[in-house]
C-alpha cells in the first residue's frame, strides 16, 4: 500500500516518536510505500516541563522523513495537508496522545481525504480532566479506524468512539536498543554497593507512575535486605525536590539512588545490564513501553495491574503482578523474591523475547487498514 504516516520521529524525544519510528520503519520493510510526515516543532516551552524535547539519538532519521509539521502553527497545517494529499496515499496513520496536537488533528481530518487510522497510546492525556478527554473523544471519533496497545483498551475505545468504528490492537513491542554491557561493568559505572540486587525504575517521572509508592516500599523492607533501589529519568515539574525530600524523610538513602534527568537512548543498556528488576509501581496507566524492553533484555518485570500492563506481564511467569496504590503489596513482592525466583522469572522473561515484534505490530496494523479500505 501507499501511506502517510504523521507523527513524531528525529530528533525528537520519547516513546511515541521512537514507537512511530519504528512502525514507519516496519511498514517499509513490509514493502509499503510510506511517506512519513513530521514535526519541525512540538510544543512551546510552557507547556514542556522537561530539558528539551529533542534527543537526536532516541529515534533515527528515516529516508521517507519530511520535517513540515507544527502542532501549534495553524498557518502551516494547510501545506502539510497539500504535501499529505499528494503523496496519493491509500490510508493516513497518525498517533494520539496528547490534546496538544488536538488542533491540528481535526483540521487534517476535515474534507476530503484517503481513510484515516488513528494510533491511541492512551485513551486520554495522562491526568485529563473532563475537557481533555473531550478533545481526546473529537478527534478519535473522525478516525475510520483506531489502533491500540491493549486489548483491555478496545472496550474502552469502543465506549468513545462507537460499535461502528472498528478496533484492534497489538501490544507495544520493545524497541531495539544496543547490546548490554556486562553486569559488573554496568555497576561500577553507576556507582552501585557491590552485593546489592538492584530494582530499577526508569523514564519520565510523572505523578501517576507512583515512584512515591516505591520508594515508599523500599522503606519498609527490613534492614537486612539486599534490595538496592535505582531510579532514572526526568521528572515532570516540580517531582526531582520533592522525591528528594521523600528519600530523606524514609530514610533510605542508603538504599536508593535518584539519577535525575533525561535518559538518552545511549543509556539504557547499561541502566538495564545492572538490574536484576524493572519495577513500573504505576498508579494509572493504558501501557508502558519499559515493559516489554525490560522482557526483551531479560529482566523481569514487577508491575502494578494497570491497563494492559497485564497481557505483557505474566504474573508468576516473566514478572509479578500487584494492584496499585499500595506500597505495602510492593514491599511483599519485594520480599517474596528469593534468588530461585528471581532467577525464575528471569527466565520467563528470556523466554518472552520473540513473543512481542514490531513485524507482528506492522501486520495487525495492515488487517485493520484493509478491513477499512474494503469497506470503502
Amino acid at each position: 500500500m501507499r501511506l502517510t504516516v504523521f507523527g513524531p520521529g528525529h530528533p525528537f524525544r520519547g516513546g511515541v516518536a521512537r514507537t512511530t519510528t519504528d512502525l514507519v520503519r516496519s511498514l517499509e520493510d513490509r514493502g509499503h510505500d510510506v511517506l512519513f510526515l513530521t514535526p519541525r516543532h512540538q510544543y512551546p516551552r510552557w507547556l514542556f516541563p522537561g530539558e528539551s524535547d529533542r534527543d537526536p539519538g532516541g529515534s533515527p532519521r528515516l529516508d521517507c522523513a519530511e520535517a513540515i509539521l507544527a502542532p501549534m502553527q495553524p498557518w502551516s497545517w494547510p501545506s502539510a495537508r497539500r504535501r499529505a494529499l499528494e503523496h496519493g496515499a491509500e490510508a493516513w496513520i497518525f498517533p494520539y496522545w496528547t490534546w496538544a496536537w488536538a488542533g491540528m488533528w481535526r483540521w487534517l481530518l476535515r474534507g476530503g481525504r484517503p481513510p484515516v487510522v488513528g494510533v491511541a497510546h492512551n485513551l486520554a492525556d495522562h491526568g485529563a480532566g473532563p475537557l481533555r478527554r473531550r478533545v481526546a473523544r473529537s478527534v478519535l471519533r473522525r478516525c475510520d479506524a483506531v489502533f491500540t496497545h491493549a486489548s483491555l483498551l478496545e472496550t474502552e475505545f469502543s465506549r468513545m468512539c462507537g460499535e461502528s468504528v472498528p478496533i484492534s490492537s497489538y501490544p507495544l513491542p520493545p524497541p531495539v536498543i544496543d547490546a548490554l554491557p556486562p553486569r559488573r561493568e554496568a555497576r561500577e559505572m553507576l556507582g552501585i554497593p557491590p552485593g546489592r540486587r538492584v530494582a530499577l525504575f526508569f523514564g519520565i517521572i510523572r505523578p501517576y507512575k507512583g515512584v512515591e509508592l516505591l520508594l515508599e516500599a523500599v522503606a519498609r523492607l527490613p534492614e537486612e535486605s539486599d534490595w538496592f533501589l535505582l531510579v532514572g529519568g526526568e521528572p515532570w515539574r516540580n517531582l526531582g525536590p520533592a522525591l528528594r525530600r521523600r528519600v530523606r524523610d524514609l530514610g533510605v538513602e542508603d538504599r536508593v539512588q535518584l539519577r535525575f534527568g533525561w535518559v538518552p537512548e545511549s543509556e539504557v543498556p547499561q541502566l538495564l545490564a545492572a538490574a536484576d528488576l524493572v519495577v513500573l509501581p504505576y498508579r494509572s496507566g493504558s501501557q508502558s513501553a519499559v515493559a516489554p524492553l525490560a522482557l526483551a533484555a531479560g529482566v523481569p518485570v514487577l508491575s502494578t495491574k494497570v491497563g494492559g500492563l497485564p497481557e505483557v506481564v505474566r504474573d508468576g511467569f516473566n514478572g509479578l503482578l500487584v494492584a496499585p496504590g499500595s506500597a505495602d503489596e510492593l514491599a511483599t513482592a519485594f520480599q517474596g523474591l528469593t534468588e530461585d525466583r528471581l532467577d525464575a522469572l528471569a527466565e520467563g522473561a528470556r523466554t518472552s523475547r520473540s513473543a512481542l515484534t514490531w513485524d507482528g505490530y506492522a501486520e495487525a496494523l495492515e488487517k485493520l487498514l484493509k478491513s477499512i479500505r474494503s469497506q470503502g
